[in-house]
Parts: structure tokens; sequence; C-alpha cells
């Protein structure tokens, strides 16, 4: 009489639900990594065709596209050894191996620290095979900011006459390329290096370099705070280390990230504090940070996107006023110096099509720019987007981890598609692109594991091949 005593396997055991459970997670796993990897593999596979094509048509059709001998990107083809050669697959053998590890388990401000230094002897690391010379002789040129930045003595007389200055057929001279193609804030940066005593090319390469580091370690502590401490350690290698940084040795453009950077960083911390003082504070930061990358950038207002990303993840609007009001104190600045950012843009635009933009077809650049965005951000972006586009069609609501890195991702692809359509860069982009890089790039901290774990060696090997392969101008 009575029940039978429950036997092992019995479906009703409490240890047979539990395996029961357990298995079908383990089904719903594979389900969604078997998509996941589909999809990976189609992204990885657009990425790589766009890239062919964008290399082949050129050379194949003979389309002048008005760039150096290795379009998309602005390169030459010049295979080499150098003497950093050794220390940058020292440091890949070394992220490889023990990377996972030290992002898995170390404290986190370790892990930041770790991540800095990485990323800055990386860099370093990729641009001494070109030798000493790899890290400075770029902002050195005749097109760069350094030696205008050497030759300005009046602060003031150069924003009262900048605008003028930017046409071709400016009657007093014209600026050199970069100089004029920016707002003055970026030549003000050198002109501070090169009152500071650093403003010879390898001294500025440096703090370049050493700045456009600090990038990483600023979307990392956004992730963070915005509730996803997991997905941030997994996406730490991803904007660590990977082919962005050949760039960043040589180009003003990693200081436009990093300020970028830690300007989204300061909002987001603004945005999850719950003391008023505290939140103007870091408000007030964001909006001096941001408001002086518009002032670095014509396309950087583009990270107003990422700035609205952050409010929409934090589930905040307070920080929104308090930041424009700081930025606008900076734009505002550079106006009663005699410098209007809207009246200066409409003068670029006009050099701009005067001079090589009207000999680089559209065309071609609409989209061959995403595969020169490839070579900076690596093939593994391919990936990440295509799962990023996998999470956004699910229908399912999202854990609030993965919605912070969807929504970071999203507003990453947002600005490249607006920079892209807007035609104000066609070509260069692997150098004008890189303060989005890094937010692209959290999208594959999605992936699964395996396709992480392949995916860096991927990022790694495409990065020494691109810097020691081809030569590039930035």
């Amino acid at each position: 009489m009575g029940s039978e005593p429950l036997q092992i396997g019995d479906a009703t055991s409490p240890s047979s639900q539990i395996a029961g459970r357990n298995a079908y997670r383990r089904g719903v796993t594979t389900v969604r990594d078997s998509s996941a990897s589909r999809y990976a593999s189609w992204g990885l596979a657009v990425v790589t065709v766009i890239a062919v094509l964008a290399m082949a048509l050129p050379a194949i059709t003979g389309w002048e596209v008005n760039i150096k001998s290795f379009p998309p990107i602005h390169a030459n083809w010049q295979p080499r050894v150098g003497p950093g050669t050794l220390s940058a697959l020292l440091i890949a053998f070394l992220v490889l191996v023990y990377g996972q590890r030290v992002c898995e388990s170390w404290p986190w401000r370790r892990l930041l620290a770790v991540c800095w230094v990485t990323g800055a002897a990386w860099a370093l690391s990729l641009a001494m095979v070109d030798g000493s010379s790899g890290i400075g002789y770029i902002l050195g040129n005749d097109y760069e900011y350094l030696q205008t930045a050497r030759a300005v003595n009046d602060v003031p007389m150069v924003l009262n006459d900048y605008i003028s200055k930017i046409p071709l057929d400016a009657p007093t001279g014209n600026w050199p390329t970069h100089v004029a193609g920016h707002p003055p804030g970026a030549l003000l940066f050198f002109v501070l290096l090169a009152r500071t005593g650093l403003g010879g090319g390898f001294a500025a390469g440096m703090v370049v370099t050493l700045l456009g580091a600090t990038t990483a370690v600023g979307v990392l502590i956004t992730v963070r705070v915005l509730g996803a401490p997991e997905l941030a350690r997994r996406a730490a290698p991803f904007v660590t280390i990977g082919p962005a940084a050949i760039w960043h040795a040589v180009s003003a453009d990693a200081v436009f990230a990093a300020v970028g950077a830690w300007g989204i960083a300061a909002l987001a911390y603004s945005a999850t504090r719950k003391s008023l003082g505290t939140m103007l504070g870091f408000s007030a930061l964001a909006g001096l940070l941001l408001g002086y990358l518009v002032m670095m950038s014509y396309g950087l207002p583009l990270f107003g996107l990422l700035a609205v990303a952050v409010l929409v993840v934090a589930k905040s609007w307070r920080p929104l006023i308090p930041t424009i009001v700081s930025a606008l104190v900076v734009v505002g600045a550079f106006a009663a110096f005699g410098f209007a950012w809207w009246e200066a843009i409409s003068v670029l635009r006009e050099r701009y099509w005067d001079g090589i933009a009207s000999s680089r077809p559209a065309s071609y650049w609409i989209w061959a720019n995403l595969a020169a965005l490839t070579f900076a951000a690596g093939p593994l972006l391919g990936a990440g987007v295509a799962e990023w586009v996998r999470r956004v069609l699910r229908v399912r609501p999202t854990e609030a981890a993965t919605r912070a890195v969807l929504w970071l991702s999203g507003a990453g692809i947002a600005m490249v598609a607006a920079a892209d359509l807007s035609l104000m860069s066609k070509a260069e982009v692997e150098r004008i692109w890189l303060p989005f890089v890094p937010w692209l790039l959290l999208s594959c901290a999605l992936l699964p594991p395996r396709w992480r774990t392949g995916g860096l060696a991927v990022q790694i090997a495409f990065a020494l091949l691109v810097q020691h392969l081809l030569h590039t101008s930035w």
C-alpha cells in the first residue's frame, strides 16, 4: 500500500529532475551556440569578401580610387621585419597563452593596468618594426600638426584667423591638410606638447601612444559601470590588442579616441550615481571632455549617439542637461576667441570637395570604407557585428548586461554608418574611425567561447601580417 519507493533514474526523483534540467540547458546552449556560430561565420565571410573586392577591383580593372598603392587603406606593399618584431611576437604569445586567465581572474584594477601596459607595449612594438622612426616620423611630416604647432606663438590670434586659413585659396596662406581638416582643439594639443618640451616627433609619438592605450581602459570602465562586469572582462583582449594599434602610435586620432572614451566613462559614472553632487561633478567632467572632443574632429559629434546609449542603458536622463551645458561652455569658449565650429564646418566642406574628395569616387568608397575599417578593427569585427544582429533580432528580452553591450555596440555601428553616409570620410578611415573601433569590438564579447578564443588569435595574426607586409602612412 502507499507509493512505491523512488528508484534511481525515476523521472520523479529530485536528482532526475535536476539532470533533466541540466540536459535541457545543455541542449538550449548547444542550439544557441550553433545559431551564433552560423551568424558569426556569415559575418566573417561578408567582411572578407568586402575586403577582397576592395583590394582586387582597382588592381584588376584599373579603377582609379586616388589612394596609395594598396587600396582600400593608405599604404604601400613593403614586406619587412624590424627591431619591434620580436617584442610584438612575444606580446602576442603571452596574450594568447595567459590573456584569458588574466581577464577572468585578476582583480579589476590590476586588469585595467595590465590592459593599458599591454596595449601601449603592443602599439610601440608594432611601430618599432620600422625602428624608432616608426613612432614619430609621421607626426612630424608636412601634413600633420607638429610643424605648425611649433610655430604657434599667439594662440588667440591662431583661433581668430583659423577659419580664414582653411580654404585652399586662402589669401594669407592655408593650413596644412590635417590642421585645416580639424578644429583647433587638435592643433592646441600639439601646441601644448611643443611648449612642454615634447614637440619632437619621437616624444610626441610616445605621448600619443600612451594616451591612446588608455582608450581600452575607458571603454571597459564604461561597460562595467553600466552593469556588465563579466562582458567587460570578455571584451578586454579585443579592445586592448589588435590591428588598430598599428595606427595608434602614429595618429592623433588615437588621442581623440582616448578623450571620447573617458568622456563616455564619466557620463556612465554620472548616470549611475545617486548623489546629486557626484552626478553633477561627473556630468561636468563628461561635458568638458566631450565638448573638447568636438573641437578636435568634425566627425566626433557623432559620439552624441554613444552618449544617448549610455543614458538609455543607465535608465537615467539626469546628466543630460548638465553635460550639454558643460560641453557648450567649451564650444562657446572657442567661439569667443573667433572659432565658431558651425561656421568652420561649411568652409571645410568646400575645401574638401575642392581637393582630394572630388577625385575619390563615392561609388567605391561608400563600401570600401568598410573594408578599410576591417583592417583597423580586424576581421573578427564581422563576426561580432553578426552576433549583434542575431541578438537584436531575438524577440525575447535580454539580460541587463547583454543589453548594455548591445546598446554600446549599436551606437558604434550607428556612428560608422552616419560617418560613411556623410561622404566626408572617403578613404583613410582606418585612421579617422579609430575612436569608433573599440565600441564596435565590444560585440565580440557576445560571441561563443570558441569563437572568442580563436578570434583573438586571428586578430593578433592579422595585425602582425598587416604591419609586416604593408607600410602605412598614418
